[in-house]
This record gives structure tokens, C-alpha cells and sequence, in this order.
């Protein structure tokens, strides 16, 4: 026979069995999560174009650019700016807002004019021209997302 705090004990025991089953699984849960998105890219923006060319620019923007490392940014010049054309060549996307045409338009000339600064300067220009002409294509590049169509 069990005595009561046998009983006590073995409840408490199984009752911390059962949290650390759940604790386990919500940590697996959590890291395909993680895994599952890392794999997927950060961004979906919804439009293949920006999906593309935010994968060139998110690591320049969060991990070249903070070190400085210029060497990174110029190596990827070449990449950055044709994906960055592809966004200039496919002009307003379908199912943008009436009433943000006209902006896009005037945004994507913008981006259009960084792109080519940023370009010149990957190539000839000092660090800090080249780091000017990255963060004007980045910003504009935020405006233009912040104008596409929802999904």
C-alpha cells in the first residue's frame, strides 16, 4: 500500500513530467518556427522583385553596413543593382492603391536615380559617398514597400 505522501509525490512527479513534456515541445515548436522562417527569407513583401532584392539588401543593411565593411557592400554592387533594376523595370505592381500611383511613380524615379549613384560610387566612389548612396537607396526602397499592395 501507498502511503498519502507516496502518493503526494508521485503526482508531483508525474504533474512536473507533464511540464516538461509541454516546456519541450513549445521550445521545438518555437525553433521550427525560427528555422521555418529563416529559410523562407525574413521579408515576403508579396512581389517577387523586392522579395529579391531585399535578400541582397538585408545583409549589407544589418551586418556589412554596421562593421563598415565597405568591401562586402562594393563586392555585392553588382547583384544589388540588377535585382534593384528589376524592381525599376517592373514599374507600379498590379494591385497598388489608385491613389498611390502617382507617388510610386515619383518614388521609383528616386530609387531609380540612388540605384545609379550607388552604383558609381561601389565603384569609384570613398566609403562615405558609397555609404550615403546605400542609405538613400534603402529608404527609398522602404517607401516603395510601404506602398505595395497587401496581400
Amino acid at each position: 500500500m501507498i502511503s498519502k505522501t507516496e502518493r503526494q509525490s508521485l503526482k508531483l512527479l508525474r504533474l512536473l513530467s507533464f511540464a516538461t513534456a509541454v516546456a519541450l515541445l513549445c521550445s521545438s515548436l518555437a525553433l521550427i518556427s525560427v528555422t521555418g522562417s529563416a529559410s523562407r527569407g525574413a521579408s515576403d513583401f508579396g512581389v517577387k522583385q523586392y522579395d529579391d532584392f531585399h535578400d541582397v539588401l538585408h545583409p549589407l543593411e544589418h551586418e556589412a553596413l554596421p562593421q563598415k565593411d565597405f568591401a562586402r557592400i562594393r563586392a555585392n554592387e553588382k547583384e544589388f543593382v540588377k535585382r534593384g533594376q528589376a524592381i525599376v523595370k517592373l514599374g507600379v505592381p498590379r494591385g497598388t492603391a489608385a491613389n498611390n500611383i502617382a507617388e510610386f511613380r515619383k518614388e521609383l524615379k528616386k530609387f531609380n536615380t540612388a540605384l545609379a549613384k550607388f552604383k558609381k560610387d561601389a565603384r569609384s566612389g570613398k566609403d562615405d559617398k558609397l555609404e550615403a548612396s546605400f542609405a538613400s537607396v534603402h529608404d527609398s526602397f522602404e517607401m516603395l514597400v510601404g506602398m505595395l499592395p497587401r496581400k
